[in-house]
């Protein structure tokens, strides 16, 4: 746990700093495009749609997703809800986990840590996430599906859906830099992800009681519900479901620690290993 508080408590002396690299790194990726960062909303809407396409109507008409005894809601909404929090955790994964190694010739003689590295690329996705979420709600409320008091535990999803994503990502970062072939590995896990995980089809389908839960011990499962209790107005999802909550950051703490464990450790001989 020490390693967790000097790795914690480097994020938050230094936010400034990890705040305007999150925001240079999102516009030196676009200052040769005419619009600019626009790209980065213009990209994922458009993948969304694709997906929407392939998976939604382009194959066959999906049907209608049943949330409640009474509620059933188009697949598109469904399927965007979960969309929004792939896109970022997707993108942030694959940056962060080769954030260190692909700096570290430049940083290694900069007056920072290293540990606020993937933070900041992770931090840079975030604005993404929140546009699109923005984009997301608009959409929703244009549809009929308007927004409701449990838009409250939006706020504490945005944030554990951010810890979570960090948390993981200084662990892969981290890695990433020592085994280099951890990041062509985690590129294939992760383009497994997205089939893996309930964004295209309703875990409830599933009859397989212990397939069940092993999906359900996914963080990203409990994220997701929480996005879609919320937009949908289906109630409070944090405690409703309060033995997932406590499994969600009983990992991600578990995470977040092992990875600043590794991070300490390692770091001062990060420059051998590239």
């Amino acid at each position: 746990m020490k390693s967790a508080f000097i790795v914690l408590k480097e994020q938050i002396q230094y936010f400034y700093l990890i705040r305007r690299l999150s925001i240079y790194e999102l516009k030196s990726k676009n200052n040769d495009n005419y619009l600019g960062m626009a790209w980065e909303l213009i990209n994922p809407l458009f993948q969304i749609a694709i997906y929407w396409f392939v998976f939604g109507y382009g194959i066959r008409q999906r049907a209608n997703i049943k949330l409640t005894g009474t509620l059933e809601v188009p697949f598109f909404y469904w399927m965007l809800a979960g969309m929004v929090i792939w896109l970022f955790f997707y993108r942030s994964i694959i940056e962060g986990s080769k954030a260190i190694y692909t700096r570290i010739r430049m940083l290694s003689k900069m007056n920072f840590p290293m540990s606020i590295i993937p933070n900041y690329i992770v931090l840079g996705r975030y604005y993404v996430h929140i546009g699109l979420l923005i984009i997301t709600i608009l959409i929703f409320n244009f549809n009929g599906y308007y927004i409701n008091i449990y838009y409250f535990q939006l706020l504490y999803y945005a944030f554990a859906l951010f810890a979570f994503t960090f948390s993981l990502a200084l662990v892969m970062s981290t890695l990433s830099t020592i085994i280099r072939d951890i990041q062509m590995f985690l590129q294939s896990i992760l383009r497994m992800g997205l089939y893996i995980s309930p964004i295209l089809w309703n875990v409830g389908t599933i009859e397989n009681r212990l397939i069940n839960i092993i999906i359900k011990l996914n963080p990203l499962y409990y994220l997701i519900e929480g996005y879609r209790h919320t937009l949908f107005g289906l109630g409070w999802h944090v405690t409703i479901y309060w033995k997932q909550t406590i499994a969600f950051w009983a990992i991600t703490i578990l995470l977040f620690s092992f990875g600043s464990y590794l991070h300490v450790k390692f770091r001062r001989h990060f420059i051998d290993y590239v």
